[in-house]
């Protein structure tokens, strides 16, 4: 039953560090989606009615929130261009 164990805990293993990649290429793919979205205009306060020192202190979290949503519904593919750039990285050494 030991080797069970022994096994069952060195396959595991490999999959958190699997997970660990993709979200940190989630988490720069996410980031990189929140500057395209600023450098578009999402987020700009409007000049007539817009939300005044509010708004503006606060935009920034729903653009981030915005682009991790982008990334769950599958992004741009920038997350799994890195993940397997990364992947590859690890296997090389």
């Amino acid at each position: 039953m030991e080797m069970q164990l022994i096994g069952a805990a060195s396959v595991a293993q490999p999959q958190s560090k699997d997970a660990a990649l993709r979200g940190a290429a989630q988490k720069l793919e996410a980031t990189f989606l929140a500057e395209m979205l600023k450098a578009a205009g999402l987020g700009e306060s409007r000049s007539g009615f817009g939300g005044g020192t509010g708004e503006d202190q606060f935009t920034s979290f729903l653009v981030q929130a915005q682009a991790e949503e982008m990334v769950e519904a599958g992004g741009i593919g920038l997350a799994e261009a890195l993940f397997d750039a990364l992947k590859e990285r690890e296997n090389d050494r």
